[in-house]
């Protein structure tokens, strides 16, 4: 048979619900066998023993899903909310006392991410207090500035708290040793029988993740895996559409 296209990958945590990686693109397995030859006179082996097998995986998917990677990497379930960047609000010092500016999201403020002269791009430095030309102090998501700076046109950047949508993960640091499991699904058909193939492994460990972006492409963030047997000694299952 023949098989087209990367396949979809599903993921189950152990005692958890299924989860779709998320639009993977490609899922590649690979199993590596050590062997051991026994050499005599002659320059080519009389006997060769194999010995331990690894059979680990890497998956590279086009949609960040926070459920996939909080359960299948770092054991944590999502929750509801995070943290978003506004990033460049543009404003103006005011002409005239005070030389404050209220952002936005003032009400969800959270940290301050840097201030820069529109005109220039050149940054403002931040200070506690009675902000000098070319400074600024910040509180509550209110900005205060120079009566130096009056009328200036500024870029203010900070972050701010969504409780209404989106979702976040929260990672800390645990004690070594436990490790999450989860097994994998991975199927895809026959583009001229629609008969399909499959490939179900029994145990994983997710040992790598990894992404990056990239100017005019999408991010594609990259799970690895390690396969390993299960209580009843099964390692995977591939399974045939067809029997030829």
């Amino acid at each position: 048979m023949y098989v087209f296209g990367s396949g979809v990958l599903i993921g189950t945590p152990s005692g958890g619900s299924p989860i779709n990686f998320g639009l993977a693109q490609e899922v590649t397995l690979n199993i590596a066998t050590t062997t051991k030859a026994l050499y005599g006179q002659n320059n080519f082996p009389v006997a060769v023993g194999s010995g331990t097998r690894k059979m680990s995986g890497k998956a590279k998917l086009a949609r960040i899903s926070g459920q996939a990677l909080g359960n299948l990497f770092f054991g944590v379930n999502p929750s509801a909310g995070g943290v978003q960047t506004q990033f460049g609000e543009t404003t103006s010092v005011p002409a005239v006392s005070p030389f404050t500016y209220t952002t936005t999201f003032h009400a969800n403020f959270i940290g301050d991410q840097g201030v820069i002269y529109a005109s220039t791009g050149l940054p403002l430095k931040a200070v506690a207090s009675s902000p000098a030309v070319g400074q600024y102090s910040v509180s509550g998501g209110v900005y205060t500035f120079s009566s130096a700076d009056a009328g200036a046109s500024v870029l203010i950047s900070y972050t701010y708290s969504v409780a209404g949508s989106g979702e976040s993960l929260l990672v800390t640091t645990q004690l070594i040793g436990p490790s999450i499991t989860f097994s994998a699904n991975l199927f895809a058909s026959d583009p001229t029988t629609g008969k399909q193939f499959s490939l179900f492994l029994f145990n994983c460990v997710a040992e790598k993740l990894a992404f990056g972006t990239k100017l005019e492409d999408f991010v594609m963030p990259e799970l690895d895996f390690q396969c390993f047997a299960n209580a009843s000694g099964q390692v995977c299952q591939l399974n045939f559409g067809d029997a030829a």
